[in-house]
């Protein structure tokens, strides 16, 4: 069950605390977690990424790409329950991260927690265009981060010697 973190120096340091909260996300949903690559990167290669695979013309704080996704303007096929492991990309914008840490009032652990599991959740097939989406994948969010609460401090704490 590999994960793989690439952004800036130090990055790597996050692995285990991001690979615990992953697991935590897939594990209700009857997943686990198969080749997960992580990108700590700008909002310039978000909104890069987010025009181009979406259509959307600007920044986001995080994109999930499923190793069982198409190409631009296909079909997105969400891992299945009987693939059991969940592979995919999730590229985080640090600069929204640190944005919305300030503006929720929590620590930049704490959102880089919360964006890393919403990722993972979309990665097992979760989505939020509705309501009723948005607020079922809100306390799925929640759940998981209140059992993976060590792994948040671990992040807020490898965050600071950073």
């Amino acid at each position: 069950m590999p994960v793989t973190i690439t952004g800036p120096r130090g990055s790597k340091a996050l692995a285990a605390p991001l690979r615990a909260l992953i697991t935590a996300a897939l594990a209700p949903e009857g997943l686990r977690i198969g080749e997960i690559a992580i990108v700590l990167t700008d909002d310039a290669a978000l909104r890069e990424l987010n025009r181009r695979w979406r259509g959307i013309d600007r920044a986001t704080d995080v994109l999930s790409f499923s190793y069982d996704e198409t190409g631009p303007q296909e079909t997105i096929r969400p891992a299945t329950r009987r693939a059991r492991s969940v592979e995919g990309d999730l590229v985080i914008s640090l600069d929204r991260m640190r944005d919305q840490a300030k503006r929720f009032g929590v620590t930049d652990g704490a959102e880089l927690a919360r964006l890393v599991v919403h990722g993972a959740l979309h990665l097992a097939g979760l989505d939020h265009q509705r309501a009723a989406e948005r607020k079922a994948m809100r306390l799925r969010e929640d759940a998981v981060l209140r059992r993976g609460a060590k792994a948040v401090r671990e992040l807020n704490r490898r965050l600071l010697v950073r």
